[in-house]
């Protein structure tokens, strides 16, 4: 039996883990853009700048929120198929 999710569909967390993905990469950007000043020896940025390193870590669970959401979207689809 072949099964009916398509490969191309989407599922419930899959906006969440995209927009995880983004927060995490405009936070890791914000970490080359704040530490490069330090490893070249030019005046550091301000500290509220570091704050925005910390977007890496949100990111990161956004896009876990999203990935259980995901799971907990399988998991009552595969109890509702059987």
């Amino acid at each position: 039996m072949r099964d009916k999710t398509q490969t191309n569909s989407a599922t419930a967390g899959d906006g969440l883990i995209r927009a995880g993905a983004i927060v995490f990469f405009v936070g890791a950007l914000a970490t080359l853009v704040t530490v490069a000043p330090l490893l070249l020896g030019t005046t550091p940025f301000p500290t509220y700048m570091f704050g925005l390193s910390m977007l890496m870590g949100v990111g990161f669970l956004i896009a876990g929120a999203g990935v259980f959401q995901s799971i907990a979207s399988g998991r009552r689809r595969a109890r509702e198929g059987s």
